[in-house]
């Protein structure tokens, strides 16, 4: 009995501090100190790069982006000093191209 108590509260527990250091709503001390400016809203790719499904280089790799891609940046995450992701959305004509065509994921700064 006390065992499943115990099980309980720590399943709990987890469940409502892990979250917080998750990319998709999580909480970060600050962006600004990323090494691209404030005001960059576009990259353009000069050496081909995976697409990731989450910012981790173990994650799915959704596509190969080629040389020259332009991507338009949503959001960075900052995991450490050395490991800084980027949010990115491909550049497509949402008129014309397939609906299930891959279009957002992480790249690795």
């Amino acid at each position: 009995m006390i065992n499943n108590i115990l099980k309980n509260f720590c399943l709990i527990t987890f469940a409502l501090i892990a979250p917080i250091t998750l990319p998709a709503g999580g909480i970060q001390k600050t962006l600004s100190h990323n090494k691209f400016p404030n005001n960059t809203k576009e990259i353009i790719l000069n050496y081909n790069t995976s697409l990731y499904s989450f910012p981790e280089i173990y994650a799915k790799k959704l596509l190969v982006l080629d040389i020259g891609t332009t991507l338009s940046v949503l959001r960075s995450w900052k995991v450490s000093e050395s490991d800084i992701w980027v949010r990115v959305e491909l550049s497509s004509n949402k008129l014309l191209d397939d609906p299930n065509k891959i279009t957002k994921g992480w790249i690795k700064m």
